[in-house]
């Protein structure tokens, strides 16, 4: 053993300590590992660098601007209300939903691809469930790498094998050679993630109590309005046709303020459809507040017909309008005055839908009442004016909702975002464009086509997550280039070689596996694959199984936050740390070496 190749198994043990200890950020302890190497002179400066510039690395930073342009847009808020819907918000039911899902598209498309787009909705579903988004976005990319196990263009090792095969004058494998073993491990992994895995992860990034965003209902119940939001029908030949909201007097007459006007299915907000120049039309819908008695009284005089705002209704009018409870200042230029004259729709572009006094809510009645210092008022109406109200000196913002982090900035371009979504897709499973081709297409776009800003996508770059990775490549290429990784597989042979078929089959595993939790799965695969092959055709055996069980070991990436790209995205989201990622990965990937092992003999006999 070289002095270079010691100081590599020096360093790298040095760097797992650190990931372990877990004090230091595991991005600075990336950095450091990349200035130590660049101080060393084991590899040149270019190459200790180079991981900025690696195709895996530009690639994840545009998933982030992919990812950001599905959240500005709303889809992801809305694909996370579906998976709610269909999974209820159950982790269990999520979680039996979501892994064969992405495992699924994984076997078709890149694994990294597949989770970039399903982080934001996993972080969509846990805002509006309430569940820790750490509890799932782990399964996630597990059964995302497990689902590389399925085709053989599920993950490039795969391929790297099959190429190996056909080099080396033996028959490549076909496209669901990997089908029947990798299946059995997706079964396995489900059960295990869902039995045992999720009860072993931590409840992190779950809203912190002492500085709660509300929901709206939490709001609806803290202010006593919950039972007084309805929807009234104009029909035809009702007397608010063609009248303002001013001119008909609802809330002077009849105290039923409209803070919106669903019209030829399109919900907007306060301001734009309901200004004292807005007229009603037939067969608009008006959301209103009011009590029960008032929308009777209401819609006895002026035919209309009333009903309960529909869950689904509130669920999509957060894509446009929401809540926010607000408190006077001394200062306010509204103290002792009335909601009336305070005249809140034409200076804010928002209603007042509830008012506290010393804790106590006030229920519909509170029009005449003047306001006084520290009442805290609940105001609904457009985002935009809601995000205004923190420059407002008449109030102190107490708290902004939830549904606040879900609105999304450019909804309009939401079908925009999906069919560049779907090429990118396309473009990627078809091998049309190279991944990174189509990633950074798909990213360009969605900037021209105003799904996000430049300032949003700069935002989204995951800085962390992206150094990490960026830092990790150089000390892969370092193991190459000194030998060390040569010297443990050559190791790993001579020991058990000459033990029996099985026995060099569970030595490839184990160092495949291993290796692949600290470097690139595919330079693992093109580093081993060829020793596989050499070693199963010395001792007479048939190469097909071992070179099966090289691919297979380099998709049981569990273990580390650096061993995949898709650990590496969920890193920051689920706020993981390292032993986390051993906690859970060590056991599956005990599980799939075993499943290999007792399952690959029997399809492709030694």
């Amino acid at each position: 053993m070289t002095g270079e190749i010691l100081s590599i198994f020096v360093l790298l043990a040095v760097t797992v300590s650190l990931f372990i200890w877990d004090r230091i950020r595991m991005d600075i302890v990336a950095l450091m590992v990349a200035l130590t190497l660049a101080l060393s002179g084991l590899i040149t400066p270019a190459e200790v660098f180079s991981g900025f510039g690696a195709p895996v690395v530009v690639m994840i930073a545009g998933l982030f601007i992919v990812g950001e342009g599905l959240f500005r847009t709303g889809i992801a808020a809305a694909a996370g209300q579906w998976l709610l819907r269909v999974g209820g918000e159950n982790e269990v039911r999520l979680l039996l939903f979501l892994i064969p899902l992405i495992a699924i598209l994984s076997a078709f498309m890149s694994s990294t691809g597949a989770v970039a787009l399903l982080i934001p909705v996993v972080l969509s579903m846990s805002r509006k469930s309430g569940m820790s988004p750490s509890k799932l976005l782990m399964p996630l990319a597990f059964a995302s790498l497990v689902g590389g196990m399925l085709t053989l263009i599920g993950t490039p090792p795969n391929i790297v094998v099959s190429s190996q095969m056909e080099t080396a004058g033996f028959e490549p494998f076909n496209f669901f050679d990997f089908t029947p073993v990798g299946l059995v491990v997706l079964m396995v992994a489900i059960v295990y993630l869902i039995l045992i895995g999720r009860r072993l992860l931590p409840n992190r990034g779950i809203r912190n109590p002492d500085h709660p965003h509300p929901h709206f209902h939490e709001f609806s119940e803290r202010y006593g309005i919950k039972d007084h939001l309805h929807l009234l029908s104009v029909t035809e030949g009702s007397s608010l046709i063609g009248q303002t909201v001013s001119t008909a007097g609802l809330r002077t007459h009849f105290e039923v303020t409209v803070f919106s006007i669903k019209r030829r299915g399109r919900l907007t907000s306060a301001l734009l459809p309901v200004t004292i120049i807005t007229k009603i039309k037939k067969r608009d819908v008006l959301m209103v507040f009011a009590t029960a008695e008032n929308i009777t009284q209401l819609c006895e005089k002026h035919k209309c017909k009333s009903r309960k705002i529909p869950k689904g209704t509130i669920t999509k009018m957060h894509n446009e309008f929401g809540v926010a409870e607000v408190m006077l200042r001394r200062t306010s230029s509204l103290m002792n005055k009335t909601i009336k004259e305070g005249k809140f729709r034409e200076k804010f572009g928002l209603s007042v839908i509830g008012l506290r006094r010393d804790e106590i809510p006030m229920m519909t009645d509170f029009d005449g009442t003047p306001l006084k210092f520290a009442d805290s008022l609940l105001l609904i109406g457009g985002w935009q004016f809601i995000e205004q109200l923190l420059e407002k000196r008449d109030f102190v913002v107490l708290e902004t909702p939830a549904e606040m982090v879900e609105a999304p900035s450019h909804g309009s371009k939401a079908p925009h975002a999906i069919l560049i979504m779907l090429m990118m897709l396309v473009t990627m499973s078809t091998g049309i464009l190279p991944s990174l081709t189509a990633v950074l297409a798909a990213a360009l776009a969605m900037i021209i086509a105003g799904c996000v800003t430049m300032e949003e996508a700069y935002k989204s770059l995951n800085g962390p997550s992206l150094i990490l990775i960026a830092c990790m490549l150089p000390l892969a290429i370092a193991m190459e280039k000194t030998g060390a990784a040569a010297l443990i597989v050559d190791q790993l042979i001579n020991s058990f070689g000459g033990s029996g078929p099985m026995a060099l089959g569970a030595a490839l595993f184990i160092f495949t596996s291993v290796f692949s939790q600290f470097m690139s799965n595919t330079a693992t695969t093109v580093l081993v694959a060829p020793i596989a092959l050499t070693a199963s055709q010395s001792m007479g055996l048939n190469p097909e199984p071992y070179m099966m069980m090289v691919a297979l070991a380099a998709s049981t990436a569990f273990a580390t936050p650096i061993a995949s790209p898709v650990n590496t995205l969920i890193l920051t989201p689920g706020k993981y740390s390292f032993m986390d990622f051993v906690k859970v990965g060590v056991p599956l990937q005990l599980m799939a070496m075993l499943i290999a092992l007792l399952l690959i003999p029997i399809v492709f006999p030694f």
